[in-house]
């Protein structure tokens, strides 16, 4: 998005200067209580209350109705919630702000149960219907789309892409976020052909006979074409950011993450926030190797963009792919040989060399570190690293968080409990692709231990769970319900010794997933002196653990403001 969200930079501020005015911040209620409620506290007893008071954007009392009473006057607003459940608003804990919506620019290729791409024919003329209203030259972008659940069991080629279009450069973006196909055009502007070697940690694949480019990008290499296919204009990365906003709020989310940004991007949700374009708290991640550079040279100083809306955290690093991308990277072969070939491990897209100089370079200037590792060599790679961190520079609380940690063994997670390594699961994997992980990627065994969330817990580690979304929907009770009931997409149960308890799912959604990033102090928990961002629910988690999927959010207020009030009916 780079090049014309610069324009974004000149135009936006003008923009504020003359709405300033009308675009001044909600002002919360000075004074609300909710009474008759049924308030998961997330507190560290995990108790449940009645009644809570708010005094402007903070919670002031929190217990019986009789001990809130003390708080409403005549002028104080009473929401009497009948019953319902009320509960800390969700916290992101990683995802890729504000990429669920993309739909303003792109081409929605997902199969089901997401979407509705079920054969490469579909997709083709999913593609060849949008670049019938493109005019010529323009990308056209498509995301989402997953070779195991398209009829041809493959990713479509650079070949069938060009006989679609040539007028205009095609980037077809796999669900993974890791793989990417190209056509011929959009090749050619980035200069790739068959004679252009494999980036470091990417693949650019060929045909193994004629030596042509087959279209498919893998990890390092997809980067030129994407960051060119994302280039979108600034009105279209406002209504980007308004609809994500309004789809998060809707499920109950008030801290919405954002991993691995740019100082543009960077810039670009600071004003879309300051225009009142989103209400959402920001959790915002500089990749290593751009913001994360430019904040540790001190070009760019974190001063000027936190606040209490928006905190620039975790420097992101990413030392492997997907396992159902084929690129994450294991100990043990893939359980279907990729191409045929029995010793394919995938790899890592930073050497463990380099890793642990990076690690160690941000480690000790101080910054909190977020490095994303689904294989078990890469989470290796990523304990080594930081435990020569460590040696180096010690601290006593850092909370790397050990994004996806998906294939983590046993001895891993003890390590992690040692080294003060806190993972972040992406449990709906269970749902999504546990099925083929059993059947293709993992084998059964392995498969049942992915997102180990119950070992993770038994060994003492604090976890939180993530959607990555746009990888799928920003749902957060559904990440709840995974986690809990690890049902496939088929419904069959898989690994149900790594099952947790309601109420563990839960705090890994709200407060826990507040400490990983050391907001436990004003977020994910209802108590005195905290945020007032609390969301409302028509059902009750802990009553009925195998529908928590099924509740609906029916109101989200962020720092005592709604943002969203389901209609009734």
């Amino acid at each position: 998005m780079r090049t014309k969200m610069l324009a974004l930079l000149v135009v936006v501020p003008v923009m504020f200067v003359l709405g300033y005015r009308w675009l001044a911040p909600p002002v919360p209620p000075a004074s609300q209580v909710f009474i008759n409620a049924n308030v998961l506290t997330m507190d560290s007893d995990n108790a449940i209350a009645q009644a809570v008071a708010v005094q402007g954007g903070r919670i002031v009392a929190v217990g019986t109705r009789t001990e809130v009473e003390p708080y409403v006057t005549s002028d104080t607003v009473v929401h009497d919630l009948e019953g319902r459940t009320l509960m800390p608003g969700f916290i992101d804990a990683h995802g890729h702000f504000p990429a669920s919506g993309m739909s303003v620019f792109g081409v929605d290729l997902n199969s089901p149960p997401i979407g509705e791409t079920t054969s490469i024919g579909q997709l083709l003329a999913q593609v060849r219907m949008a670049a019938r209203d493109t005019p010529e030259g323009d990308w056209i972008f498509g995301y989402g789309y997953d070779d195991t659940l398209l009829a041809e069991q493959r990713h479509p080629t650079r070949d069938e892409l060009d006989q679609v279009t040539t007028a205009h450069p095609i980037a077809l973006w796999h669900t993974s976020g890791h793989i990417l196909v190209a056509n011929s055009a959009a090749l050619a502007l980035v200069g790739f052909d068959k004679t252009t070697a494999n980036p470091d940690g990417g693949v650019i694949a060929k045909d193994p006979v004629t030596g042509e480019l087959t279209g498919l990008l893998e990890e390092t290499a997809r980067l030129p074409v994407l960051e060119m296919a994302m280039d979108i204009s600034p009105l279209q990365f406002l209504q980007m950011v308004e609809q994500a906003s309004d789809f998060y709020v809707a499920h109950g989310v008030t801290t919405a993450q954002s991993g691995g940004v740019d100082k543009t991007m960077l810039q670009g949700m600071w004003l879309a926030q300051k225009l009142g374009i989103t209400p959402l708290r920001l959790e915002l991640w500089p990749h290593y190797d751009s913001l994360g550079k430019a904040l540790l040279d001190g070009t760019v100083d974190a001063a000027d963009y936190n606040s209490p809306t928006l905190h620039l955290g975790a420097v992101k690093i990413t030392a492997d792919g997907s396992i159902q991308g084929y690129t994450g990277y294991l100990t043990v072969p893939y359980h279907l040989p990729f191409h045929g070939d029995k010793r394919y491990r995938g790899y890592p897209t930073i050497s463990r060399h380099e890793l642990t100089e990076i690690v160690t370079r941000f480690h000790r200037a101080g910054f909190q570190l977020a490095i994303h590792g689904n294989g078990d060599a890469s989470i290796d790679d990523i304990i080594h690293a930081f435990s020569e961190a460590q040696r180096v520079s010690p601290k006593a609380d850092p909370r790397l968080i050990l994004v996806h940690a998906q294939m983590a063994r046993e001895d891993q997670l003890a390590s992690m409990h040692t080294l003060g390594i806190t993972p972040s699961f992406f449990s709906v994997h269970t749902f999504y692709w546990g099925d083929r992980h059993r059947d293709i990627f993992m084998g059964p065994e392995r498969a049942g231990n992915m997102s180990p969330a119950r070992s993770a817990l038994d060994e003492g580690l604090r976890i939180s769970v993530h959607l990555d979304t746009p990888v799928v929907p920003m749902e957060p009770l559904m990440a709840a319900w995974s986690t809990v009931n690890r049902l496939t997409s088929s419904g069959k149960r898989i690994g149900p010794h790594q099952r947790i308890s309601a109420m563990e799912a839960l705090r890994a959604i709200t407060i826990d997933a507040a400490w990983q990033i050391f907001r436990e102090d004003e977020v994910g928990s209802i108590e005195p002196g905290k945020l007032a961002d609390l969301v409302v629910l028509d059902g009750d988690p802990l009553e009925s653990p195998d529908t928590i999927r099924n509740i609906k959010v029916q109101k989200t207020l962020i720092g005592g403001v709604t943002v969203f009030h389901k209609r009734a009916g």
